[in-house]
C-alpha cells in the first residue's frame, strides 16, 4: 500500500514539472540560443516589383548587422502586398503607390520616391511627349508615331500587369482616377525588367518604368514630359509629372524586429547612402 502511495506521488511530480515545461513554451515562436543571446526571429515581406531588389538588396545588409533576424522577401505587385499584409500572411507588405479610398487601413511608411520614366528606343526621334500625349496613346487616340513627329509606324504599346504598383500610378497619374489601360491592345510584362527588355527590343514601343531601371539598359531613352527631364532632381523638386512612393505597409504601428528593420531602412546611414546610390530619391 506504502508503495502505491509513493509511486503515485511520483507520477503527480512527473506530470506537473512536464505540464509547467508546455506551459512555458505555448505561443512562443522565437528561439532562444543557448548562449543567452536575443531570440531569432523572422520578417516576411511581399508585394511591390518595384520595391523587391531595393528591399532585397536592404535586408541582406540589415541581416549582416542583425544575425538574430531574418528577412524573407518575395514579389508579385502592390496588390498582393496590400492584400497579404492585410490578411496576415506577411509582415510588411510593399506597395509602389499611395493606398486609395478602396484599400484597407494600413500603416504606411514612405521610405523614398520614384519617379516612373515612359521610356522608348533610343533611336527614336521622339523625345518630349505631354501628359495628355502619352494619355491619348495609351486609350488608342493616337497609334502611329507620325502623329508626334517621328516615323511612319505603328506604336506598339507595352504595359504592365494589372495588380502593378507601377501601372496603378501610371494609370491614375496619367490616363485619370478610375481609367485603365485596355490590356487587349498591349503587350502585358510583369516586371520592369521585362517591360525594359521588351521596349528596347523594338524600335517602334513604347513603355513604361522605375526611374532607377533606366540606366540599366543602355537601348532605352526616357522621354521629356512636358519638356521636364526624368531625373531625380526634378522628381524631388516635384516638376516632373510622373512620380509616386515606394512604401512599406504594416497592419499595426511596427513594433519588435519588424520595426527594428524599417527604422534600419530609413534612418541608418548605410541604408540611406544605398538608396541614393541606386537612382532612388530620399524625401
Amino acid at each position: 500500500m506504502k508503495r502505491n502511495k509513493v509511486l503515485g506521488l511520483c507520477i503527480a511530480l512527473v506530470l506537473a514539472v512536464g505540464g509547467l515545461a508546455a506551459c512555458s513554451s505555448t505561443g512562443n515562436t522565437a528561439t532562444g540560443t543557448s548562449d543567452g543571446s536575443a531570440a531569432e526571429s523572422t520578417i516576411k515581406i511581399s508585394g511591390s516589383t518595384s520595391i523587391f531588389p531595393l528591399v532585397d538588396a536592404l535586408k541582406d545588409m540589415f541581416m549582416a548587422k542583425n544575425t538574430n533576424i531574418k528577412v524573407q522577401v518575395e514579389q508579385g505587385g502592390s496588390g498582393v502586398g496590400i492584400s497579404n499584409v492585410n490578411d496576415g500572411i506577411v509582415d510588411i507588405g510593399m506597395a509602389s503607390r499611395a493606398l486609395g479610398a478602396d484599400d484597407p487601413e494600413l500603416v504606411v511608411t514612405t521610405i523614398c520616391l520614384d519617379g516612373i520614366a515612359v521610356v522608348v528606343g533610343k533611336d527614336n526621334p521622339v523625345d518630349d511627349l505631354t501628359m495628355e500625349q502619352v494619355a491619348k496613346i495609351y486609350n488608342g487616340e493616337i497609334t502611329n508615331w507620325k502623329e508626334l513627329g517621328g516615323n511612319d509606324a505603328k506604336i506598339t504599346l507595352v504595359t504592365r500587369e494589372a495588380t502593378s504598383g507601377t501601372r496603378g500610378a501610371f494609370e491614375e497619374l496619367v490616363l485619370g482616377k478610375d481609367k485603365h489601360i485596355d490590356d487587349t491592345k498591349c503587350l502585358v510584362q510583369n516586371s520592369n525588367g521585362n517591360t525594359a527588355v521588351s521596349v528596347q527590343n523594338d524600335p517602334n514601343a513604347i513603355g513604361y518604368i522605375s526611374l532607377g531601371f533606366v540606366k540599366n539598359y543602355s537601348g532605352l531613352k526616357a522621354v521629356k514630359i512636358g519638356g521636364v527631364e526624368a531625373t531625380n532632381d526634378n522628381v524631388k523638386a516635384e516638376t516632373y509629372a510622373l512620380s509616386r512612393p515606394f512604401n512599406l505597409l504594416t497592419k499595426a504601428e511596427p513594433a519588435g524586429a519588424v520595426k527594428t528593420f524599417i527604422d534600419y531602412i530609413t534612418t541608418d546611414q548605410e541604408a540611406l547612402d544605398y538608396i541614393e546610390e541606386e537612382n532612388y530619391i530620399l524625401k
